[in-house]
């Protein structure tokens, strides 16, 4: 496939985590991540090392942000696709209402599909 072709499949994986995250769709968050994945990052100064359960399930623990009406905005700023590896970076803004985030995600693509396999992650 040409690379055009794959930013488009980069992009729905990383599409489906937003509108996961939007809509608090546990089984959409589940089928982003790869089943070794990690995610570490910041939540303010804390340091935060899981694995993508626990995003999911505090996202689902919650009304989602889109019942709540929540003023949610998730851009892609960058993708990078070399071979069967991706980068991707996603800004977060008005996450649960007032929460801004920068998200660095490293994706894999095996047998054929992409997932991500990891996220790094820190709060404005």
């Amino acid at each position: 496939m040409n690379n055009h072709v794959e930013t488009k499949l980069v992009k729905a994986v990383i599409q489906d985590y937003i509108d996961g995250t939007y809509e608090a769709d546990a089984d959409k968050l589940k089928s982003v991540f790869h089943k070794q994945a990690v995610m570490n990052g910041y939540l303010g100064p804390d340091g935060i090392f899981v694995k993508p359960d626990a995003f999911i399930q505090d996202i689902t623990s919650a009304p989602s942000m889109k019942s709540n009406g929540d003023p949610y905005i998730a851009e892609i700023e960058f993708i990078r696709i070399e071979g069967d590896i991706a980068n991707v970076i996603l800004s977060e803004s008005g996450f649960r209402g007032s929460a801004n985030f920068v998200d660095h995600f490293h994706l894999i693509k095996e047998e054929g599909a992409w997932k991500i396999i990891s996220k790094l992650f820190t709060t404005l």
